[in-house]
This record gives structure tokens, C-alpha cells and sequence, in this order.
């Protein structure tokens, strides 16, 4: 492959940014004079539409070069000129936040409930009729009710927005001053950054936005805000990637949000903004959630609830053209009857008990940002959830260091530690990442000394070809030699050994015993855990340069097996369980490692569905794999969703909790979206509820403050709606026998305002827990999405 950094500046074109947006270019290479002029919007504000992910996926798969060209991009670096002129076109680079709705339109969403349009619709009536006293009662119902959704949803908004992530403030850029003016290295603010910068990319900091590497050395980045995977992935220029496959599989594709473990890159921005992977996604999740089981159920009581109304007021009518009423009479006494039936306190009692257990669970984390989120959780039957950061810790443990037949080896700990450390003190050397953390911690307890008589003279940094990396140390008690350390993936590190090291000495490596420590490493992998081989050797010592080709002929002292540790989860599944809540663990990763995971917090995996088995199904043929099945291993962001969809069309109520940008459309079709408080941008603005943490006790509390909440509304259903039948009962027996009416609309409305006051109690009502979720398909005020 031809190395991008030799080529000159692109022929002049009419090219095409990340997001598909045309740029005209002159034959300096830069956009005319006339494209410079006043934007059309200002910058930062908006912007063109977001990159699809099929764009950004037809760029990723161009060659280097044809990038450039698309994107009038030069390997040198833009000019100055060029990247203000890009950014007035295309806007800054910040991934879009949901913006906080203003108190009108808050209002406005609150006005559209259906039991404060029904209120509305009675004042409307009201008004015909020239009853000011109902009009005036009425909306002032109605505006109150509107008031406390308003107002508790703001006070959420700013809980939530204070759980915002703090983002990068610069990167290292190559720009020129003019065309022909050399590159010089810059530091600009991130959110200055452009589709065709050049970005340097160096170890503990992050990748600003997408971009195409055009040079990688030992770069590895964190993921998992994008993949949900805890592991490093290995970066470089070229490699092995399928179309159709996941942007974050690409060996040269460096996504926005990622963070970077160790290495260097260089590459050219492809999307920012909006328009990157992340931008995307965030405002794919910051619509609406449509159909949930509380729209459902505000739908079914108010058809009920109008029924009723309609059916009453007929019968009003039919008895008084029995009895030879006038009409004006008629309508005052079928607006009564219409009053009398009407909940006119519903919207109120109903905000008050969903707001008061909103606040009840900020108290324990748990910060609910819409309203019916808490209702949701009360009616939810089946949560799906990633294993990590929910069943496990989300952070590795070193589980201990084997020697070739697997028993503890303090030499194999002194090995893998002595990589860590002097690959962290080298100059230039990567971070220190997670795997690093953990052995060197165990050093640190363990009292081992890592530097003394030691001094390193060559690394070789990890990269995605040889999946291993080596540390070259020179030892004061042996002049004459210099000892390599390997460390790196079981496969790619035993294809270097030619030796191993056991309680009997050294010995040749031949295909039997590699087969046999093959099999060995696979024995933990297939239990959950991570493993590393490490082997080392000694070379005379050498002035020169230590390149890859030297770590061959090495001799393997044994295998560092890591875990991600389980949560103590097992008490909150049972809890979860008991309130017939089903557990269904939704993951990317290997099927083996999820099975043993499930094992150890209580989960029975039974079968283990993968993505490639429901690939091929329809919805229909998904939906009944969906309900049978409980652990889902190797599934794809969309096939997450897909999985959520098909119970939803099952009659369930399903929650779901994620917390990176992988999850967003599954939280978006979910009937409640969770999220923690580390989780990114786009999946918090996708969630309805937002954790402290991702734990599962702190779910099972939100379903127990959600059933509390559906069960005190409930009660003031039954209590309301039989108390208010009787007394249209009693209208109705007394307007048959009586030759005026026996009372007016005001009359009712008072005494139903008078009656439904006292009902604010049951805001307060600790009441007594349902032990299964309430029936999830309305169809009548007695189901669980009753409580509109």
C-alpha cells in the first residue's frame, strides 16, 4: 500500500465531505471566495443532515488515498482557509445534546395528554352552555395538572444534565498556513476540527471524531462506549474487514468517543459532529418513545372513559324525550351527567403519585427523567441488559498466572509485570491500560520489585497484526545479554515459541505439547476468562534497534488468565424474579464467556441464541425465539433492537438497560430505556431513567416505586369511578321522577372536586407491592396502564 504522507495535494475536483455534502473546489484546492461568504445558518447551531452509517461505512472501505481525494483533503494537512471555510459550512464539531424543551413546550406536550384534553373538552362544553363557574374550575384543573408534569420533568432534565461527561478540549492538528506553506503541528480546539484534518492521535487521549488512520503504530483504543466491550482494539492501516460489517470492527476506522490505550495514528477526519458515528446515534435515540404500555394505557381509559360519557348522555336523552323536556334543559342535564362521570382530579392524583415516586427514588439514585418511565418500570415483565457493567464489575481481575501445566507460577507474575511496567516507563510507550493496572497492582501487594538491576532499552508495542507486544531490558548482573519479554494473544505468541519452560527444565515445543497448551488456554477462555501467554528469552546484548522479526525463538513460561469479575447480583436477580421480572442478557460477546458468567450470578443461560441464528428469522419467527430464549451472545446493535421490538409485538413490557452508543436504538424501541450515570450522551438521552450506576438492585427499587405507583392510582380508579356511577345513578333516578333538575353542572363538579380532594392521600400510601407485573395489555381502567 502506498504511504499517504508521500502524495501531494489532490487534483482539483467537486468532492464530497463525510456527509455527503458537495464542496466545490478552485483549482488551489480550497473552496471559492463565495462559499466564504455569511453562512446560511450560523455555525455550531446547524448543520447539514447527519452521515448515515452507510456513508461513513462507503468511505471507511475507500482506499487511503481516494479518501483523501474525496474528501479534498491533502495528506500535508488544510490551510487555514480551507478549515474556516469548512467549518462555516459544515458547523462545529459537537456531538449534538438533546436540547432542554423550554416550559411552553413542556406545557404544550402536557396539554396533549388525553385526560387534560378530555378536561378541556368539558370546559369547552361548559363554555357552549355558558356555565363559567365549571369552565373556570375545569381549567384550572387542568392547568395545574399540566404544571406539576412541567415542573417535576424540568427538575429532572437538570438532574440529568448534571451527569454530562467532560469531553477533550483540543487536539494535535496538521495544518498550513497556505497552499504551498509547509505542515506545522497545532493544538485547536475540538470542537474546531473539520472533515479533511489531519489528527495525531497519542496515548490517554481520545479520538475526536471519525477518521481514516494513514499511519498506526501499536495504537489501540477503548471502545466501549461504542461496542460495550471492555477490551482494547487493535488499530492499524490495514487488515481484514467485511462490508456490511460494524463500523468499529474496522481496523482503520478510529469512531468517535473512542479513547486511546497506547500507540500512535495519524489520520484524516472523515465526519464530525453530528454527522459522526456517535452525533448519529445520539440523535437517532433523542426521539419520542411512542406505544408504550402508559401510552397504551391512557389510550384504552380515556376511549373508556368518552364511552361511558357517550353512552350516559344518550340515555339522558332518550329519558327526556320520553318525558318531553326542552332542550336547552336536556343539555345542561347531559353535561351534568357528563361531569358527574368524568375523574376530574385523574390527571392531577396521577402526576402527583408518579411525581412524588420520582422523587423518592432520586433519593436512591435512581433519577427518572420522564414521567411515564416510572409507570413503565411498574408494568415492565421482562428487562434486557448487557452482562457487563450489570452482572460483572466491567473492570478485569487477574486471576492468577500458570505455568505451562497450570499450576501458579510466581515467575509467569514477575514476567507479564515486568512487561507492564517498563512498556509504561518507556518514552513514547502506551498507557497504562486496564490489564496493566491489574498486574501491576498485584505486583505492588505482592512486594515485587520491577526495576532494580533492570534498566529497558527496546520496546515493540502492541499492534493488530501480531496481537502481542515485547519489552527488551538489560540486566546489570548479565552484561553480556539482554532479556525479551512477549506478552500478547495465546495463538500469535505460541507460534513464536520453539521451547517451553516446565518443572523439568527447558524443553523443544513440538505439535503435541502445542496442541496441549492450546487446549489449556481454551479451558479458560471457555470459562469466562481472558488469557495471556508470555514467553521471553535472552539475546546477546546489542546496540541496535529491537524490531518485531527478533521475538522469535522465545520459550513459553506460561499464561496470565484475567476475569471480569461478577457483581454480587445474585440477591437483586432473586428480588427481580420474585416481582416477575424476567432477566434476558443481550451481548456482544462470546457465547462461552457470557454462559459462565450467567452461571455465577444464577442465571440459568440454557440456550444460548447467537446473531447469526436470528439473522435469517422474521419478526414472527423472532418474537417466539425471543420469549424462550435467555442469554443472546455476538448480537449486533440492530439485532438488540430487533430482540426488544419482537417481545414488545408479544404483548410484554420490556425495559431495557444500556449504557453505549451500541445500545441506542434498543433503549429507543424499549418501553423504558435505563441508562447509568457514566453511560454516554446518546444512550442517557435515549433512556427514561438514569441510574448512579448500572445495578440491578437499584432496578428492582424503580419496579417497586413504579408498582407503588400504579397501585395507589388504581385505587383512586376504583374509588372515583364507583363513587361517581352511583351518583349518576342517582341523577338519573331522580331527573325521571322529579320536574326540574335535581343538579347543575357546577353542583357536580364541586362535589366531585370536594370528594376527589380527599384522594391526594393516596400520593403518600406506601402501599402493598403487587408480587407479579400487572397485566401489560389494557383493555379496560383495571389494567396496569390504567393509571394513565
Amino acid at each position: 500500500m502506498p504511504d499517504p504522507a508521500a502524495a501531494g495535494d489532490p487534483p482539483p475536483a467537486a468532492l464530497t465531505t463525510g456527509a455527503g455534502q458537495a464542496l466545490a473546489v478552485t483549482s488551489t484546492g480550497r473552496p471559492p471566495a463565495a462559499g466564504r461568504a455569511r453562512p446560511e445558518r450560523r455555525a455550531g447551531r446547524a448543520g447539514p443532515p447527519p452521515a448515515a452509517p452507510a456513508e461513513l461505512a462507503a468511505l471507511a472501505g475507500l482506499p487511503p488515498l481516494t479518501v483523501l481525494r474525496r474528501l479534498a483533503a491533502s495528506p500535508r494537512g488544510l490551510t487555514e482557509d480551507e478549515a474556516q471555510d469548512r467549518l462555516l459550512r459544515l458547523g462545529e464539531n459537537t456531538v449534538p445534546a438533546v436540547t432542554p424543551r423550554h416550559w411552553p413546550a413542556r406545557a404544550l406536550r402536557a396539554a396533549r395528554d388525553p385526560f387534560v384534553a378530555l378536561l378541556l373538552g368539558l370546559a369547552a362544553v361548559s363554555a357552549v352552555i355558558g356555565n363559567v363557574a365549571s369552565v373556570a374550575l375545569i381549567g384550572a384543573l387542568a392547568v395545574v395538572s399540566c404544571g406539576l408534569r412541567v415542573r417535576q420533568e424540568a427538575r429532572s432534565t437538570r438532574a440529568a444534565a448534571a451527569l454530562r461527561a467532560l469531553a477533550a478540549s483540543t487536539a494535535t492538528v496538521s495544518r498550513r498556513a497556505a497552499a504551498g506553506a509547509d505542515p506545522v503541528l497545532r493544538e485547536v480546539p475540538v470542537d474546531q476540527l473539520v472533515p479533511g484534518d489531519i489528527v495525531q492521535l497519542s496515548a490517554d487521549g481520545l479520538v475526536p471524531a471519525d477518521l481514516r488512520l494513514l499511519r498506526a503504530d501499536g495504537l489501540a483504543v477503548d471502545q466501549a462506549v461504542l461496542t460495550g466491550e471492555t477490551a482494547p482494539a487493535a488499530k492499524a492501516t490495514d487488515g481484514h474487514w467485511a462490508a456490511g460489517s460494524a463500523l468499529a470492527d474496522c481496523p482503520w476506522l478510529c469512531l468517535a468517543g473512542s479513547s486511546v490505550i497506547s500507540g500512535t495514528g495519524t489520520g484524516v477526519l472523515l465526519a464530525t459532529g453530528p454527522r459522526s458515528y456517535l452525533g448519529t446515534a445520539q440523535l437517532d435515540g433523542a426521539g419520542r418513545r411512542a406505544g408504550t404500555c402508559f401510552d397504551r394505557g391512557v389510550r384504552a381509559v380515556s376511549v373508556w372513559l368518552i364511552r361511558c360519557m357517550l353512552a350516559a348522555v344518550g340515555l339522558v336523552l332518550a329519558i327526556a324525550s320520553a318525558a318531553g323536556g326542552t332542550f336547552p334543559r336536556v343539555l345542561v342535564f347531559a353535561v351534568a351527567v357528563a361531569v358527574g362521570l368524568t375523574p376530574e382530579m385523574l390527571p392531577l392524583v396521577v402526576t402527583t403519585v408518579l411525581a412524588r415516586g420520582a422523587r423518592a427514588l432520586a433519593g436512591l439514585g435512581v433519577i427518572v427523567t420522564r414521567l411515564a418511565a416510572l409507570h413503565n418500570l411498574g408494568a415492565m415483565d421482562i428487562l434486557c441488559t448487557d452482562k457487563t457493567g450489570t452482572l460483572t464489575e466491567g473492570a478485569p481481575a487477574l486471576d492468577g498466572c500458570v505455568d505451562a501445566h497450570g499450576q501458579p507460577s510466581d515467575a509467569v507474575l514477575l514476567d507479564a509485570c515486568l512487561t507492564s511496567y517498563w512498556a509504561v516507563e518507556a518514552p513514547g510507550g502506551p498507557a497504562c491500560g486496564p490489564l496493566d493496572e491489574v498486574l501491576l497492582a498485584r505486583a505492588s501487594a505482592a512486594g515485587l520489585v520491577l526495576d532494580d538491576g533492570l534498566s529497558g532499552i527496546g520496546l515493540t508495542p502492541f499492534d493488530a497484526v501480531r496481537r502481542r507486544m515485547s519489552v527488551v531490558l538489560a540486566q546489570r548482573d548479565r552484561p553480556g545479554w539482554h532479556l525479551l519479554i512477549t506478552k500478547g494473544a495465546v495463538p500469535e505468541v505460541l507460534a513464536c515459541c520453539d521451547r517451553v519452560l516446565t518443572g523439568g527444565g527447558v524443553r523443544p515445543l513440538g505439535p503435541d505439547e502445542r496442541h496441549r497448551l492450546a487446549a489449556l488456554a481454551d479451558g479458560y477462555a471457555a470459562s469466562g476468562a481472558q488469557v495471556l501467554a508470555v514467553a521471553s528469552a535472552e539475546r546477546p546484548a546489542r546496540a541496535g534497534r529491537y524490531r518485531p522479526a527478533d521475538g522469535t525463538g522465545l520459550t513459553l513460561t506460561g499464561f496470565a488468565v484475567f476475569r471480569d469479575q461478577p457483581r454480587r447480583s445474585a440477591a437483586a436477580i432473586g428480588r427481580l424474579a420474585a416481582l416477575g421480572v424476567q432477566i434476558k442478557i443481550i451481548t456482544g460477546d462470546h457465547p462461552l464467556a457470557v454462559a459462565h458468567v450467567c452461571q455465577q450470578a444464577g442465571i440459568d443461560p440454557d440456550t444460548i441464541v447467537t446473531g447469526p441464528d436470528i439473522e435469517p428469522l422474521t419478526d414472527g419467527q423472532l418474537a417466539a425465539v425471543a420469549a424462550a430464549g435467555t442469554v443472546f451472545a455476538r448480537i449486533l446493535p440492530g439485532q438488540k433492537a430487533r430482540i426488544v421490538a419482537a417481545l414488545r409485538a408479544a404483548g410484554h413490557t420490556v425495559g431495557y438497560l444500556g449504557d453505549g452508543v451500541n445500545d441506542v436504538p434498543a433503549l429507543a424501541v424499549a418501553d423504558v430505556g435505563i441508562s447509568a450515570e457514566s453511560a454516554t450522551g446518546a444512550a442517557r438521552a435515549a433512556a427514561g431513567v438514569v441510574l448512579a450506576r448500572p445495578d440491578l438492585a437499584a432496578v428492582a427499587d424503580a419496579v417497586l416505586a413504579g408498582r407503588r405507583a400504579f397501585g395507589n392510582v388504581i385505587k383512586y380508579l376504583k374509588i372515583v369511578i364507583s363513587s361517581n356511577a352511583g351518583n349518576v345513578a342517582s341523577m338519573l333516578a331522580a331527573g325521571v321522577v322529579l320536574p326540574f333538575l335535581p343538579m347543575l353542572p357546577v353542583q357536580v363538579l364541586v362535589q366531585n372536586l370536594c370528594f376527589d380532594a380527599a384522594q391526594f392521600t393516596l400520593a403518600f400510601d406506601r402501599a402493598d407491592v403487587p408480587a407479579r407485573a400487572p397485566s401489560t395489555c389494557p383493555t379496560s381502567p383495571g389494567s396496569c396502564c390504567a393509571s394513565g
